[in-house]
């Protein structure tokens, strides 16, 4: 699976969006001013990443021929 081209753009973006959500998160927990500016900013990234990724694993699934 791991010699799969496309299964590697799935796993970037998946890493994508956790990366994005931990500096989210570590920007909220830590809060002050870093939090201020890039609170919106960074919820916005790890939304579209999320929907970028969802779509690659639908892509995926549907290439590859589903389930069975």
């Amino acid at each position: 699976m791991f010699e799969d081209p496309l299964f590697i753009v799935v796993l970037l973006a998946v890493l994508a969006v956790a990366v994005i959500l931990l500096i989210g998160l570590g920007g909220f927990a830590g809060g002050g001013e870093f939090n201020k500016r890039n609170a919106n900013k960074l919820m916005r990234w790890r939304i579209i990443a999320q929907f970028i990724a969802v779509l690659l694993i639908l892509g995926f699934i549907w290439l590859r021929g589903g389930a069975g």
